[in-house]
Order: C-alpha cells, then structure tokens, then sequence
C-alpha cells in the first residue's frame, strides 16, 4: 500500500513538472509583449520593466528562476499590478470559486446519481426516457445559455433570485445550477450505463432469489459496484466545477480563479497564467490520486499493491 502511494505521488509530481514545463514555454512561444511598446512609451521605460521582471534574461533562466519560486509555492508578480501578486489573486478568488464548485458539485452528484439510479431500475419506461431526456439536455445545451435562460425568466422576468454579484448565499443559487447541469447529466449516463450492468450480474440474481428486498440489493449490492465508474470521472469533475468556470464566473460576474485567468489573458500577464494553469493542474493531479487511492474503500476486492491494483 505504502510502496503504490509512494509511486503515485513520483508519477503525480513528474506529470506537475510536464505541465509547467510545456505551459512555460508555450506562454512564451505566443507572439507579443505585455509591456510591447504602444504610443508614446518610452524606449528606457521599457527596458526597466523588462529588467524588473526578468524578461530580459535567456528564457532558460527565466524557467529556472521560475521553477525555484514555484518550490517556494510563490508564484510571482502580476506583471499588471505593482501591488498585487499572483498569490493574492488566488487567495482572493480560488475560496470563492470552491464555494461555487463545491455546491455545483454536490448539486451533480445528488441529482447525476438519482436520476441514474431510476432510470436503470424503470429500463424502458416513462421514468427511464424522462431521466434521459434529462441528461440529453443537460450535455447538448452549453452552460452559458443555460446561464442566459435562467437570469431571464428567474431573475429578471420573475424576480426570484438576484441577477448577478457575488454577495448573499441566493447570488449562488443560478450559477451553481448553470454549472452543475452538464456534470449532473453526464454522471446520470453514466450510473444508468453501470447500474444496468450491475444488475444484470449473477450476484445480483442470487441475491434476489434469496429473498432480499429491492431496497437492500439497490442499496447495498447494487450501487455501491455500480458506483465505480462515477467515481472515476470525479477526480477530473471536481478540479472543473472547483477552479471556476471562466463563462459562469463572467456571466454572474462572481470574482473567482475564472475571471482571473481570462483578466491574465488580455493582459498578456504570464505569471498569472502561468499560476493559474498550474494551480488548477496540481488540484486536477492531487483529486485523481485521491481518487485512486479510494478505490480499495470503495470497493474491498480492490486491493492496492506497489505494482498496481
């Protein structure tokens, strides 16, 4: 047990190192300058920004400089503010993009799984194709219209919930919805897809003629094998709804990772996409490890070993 963990977290830091490593230089490789002279700029003035930030050395040095200040877990200045650093940006936007994340999340999963669930138990009925209907939607519609939909009839025309803002628990209701919809309707495919499978197994038909209810079989045999799958994707779904959308964050304008990223983008602002690209990998990287590692709770067959599962 001890051996895998210790092999996964080499793999998961190597994979950290890939990404800031192809994320760097690419950043550098776009054509352009954040401090590009523009009218009446000043040839020295220039020069000294590019001096203070270290954009006038080689870029090897550059990578260097910037992978010892990542080991610090300082990821750097924002090259459009003077008072702000990259830190602060994520400090001020990663809680308010896990408070929209983790309510879209729990959102998902409670209404992914239900809906699964009862479209497999009622297979080729009315609550099957309702539930599916569901979820076709839910992946065919993208979430910005989803998003426009809801401010028009629930905000705007009804007036039940506010427009936009990030201030009372009810400016989070319309964008968790907008960003849950799609997750929900892929996590309820999914569980149908498996809880299909599982109850066609033979385990399942000799409990069943054993005389357990339909209760205990759904419950205890049923979803919780059934549940694997789901269990999968969470890793990458998580580190999705977690770092922040950047259309919802800049529909409901809620000053979250998204609206700092796509701010660091039109501002040609390295550092903050940099910090950004690698804040949201290593997130990505430590919930799929996490995810593996609960496999052999979920599931007790599942037995972890230093040269697999």
């Amino acid at each position: 047990m001890l051996k895998y963990i210790g092999k996964r977290l080499v793999l998961a830091i190597l994979t950290l190192w890939v990404v800031i490593t192809v994320t760097f230089f690419l950043m550098h490789a776009i054509p352009g300058n954040p401090f590009a002279k523009e009218g009446t700029m000043p040839q020295g003035v220039y020069e000294n920004l590019q001096r203070y930030y270290n954009l006038d050395k080689p870029l090897h040095v550059q990578y260097v400089m910037y992978l010892k200040a990542l080991m610090r877990l300082d990821f750097g200045p924002s090259l459009k503010s003077s008072v702000i650093t990259v830190n602060d940006y994520i400090k001020n936007g990663f809680p308010v993009s896990l408070h929209l994340g983790l309510q879209a999340l729990a959102i998902a999963l409670t209404f992914g799984l239900i809906l699964g669930v009862i479209a497999a138990l009622n297979h080729n009925k009315w609550p099957d194709y309702v539930s599916m209907i569901v979820a076709i939607v839910g992946i065919s519609v993208p979430s910005f219209i989803l998003a426009t939909v809801l401010i028009n009839f629930v905000a705007v025309e009804w007036k039940l919930l506010p427009v936009a803002t990030w201030k009372t628990w009810k400016h989070t209701v319309l964008p968790s919805i907008s960003l849950a919809m799609m997750p929900t309707a892929y996590i309820a495919r999914l569980m149908r897809s498996s809880m299909l499978e599982v109850l066609g197994q033979d385990y399942i038909k000799t409990a069943k003629a054993k005389g357990l209810s339909q209760s205990v079989i759904v419950i205890k045999h049923a979803i919780r094998n059934a549940i694997l799958p789901v269990v999968t994707v969470m890793g990458i779904v998580t580190a999705n709804l977690v770092t922040g959308s950047f259309v919802i964050e800049r529909i409901f304008g809620i000053p979250g990772m998204g609206e700092m990223f796509v701010k660091g983008i039109f501002n040609r602002d390295y550092p903050v996409i940099l910090g950004s690209a690698v804040f949201y990998s290593g997130i990505l990287i430590f919930l799929i490890f996490i995810v593996d590692i609960s496999y052999s709770f979920i599931d007790p067959r599942i037995k972890l070993t230093g040269g697999g599962k």
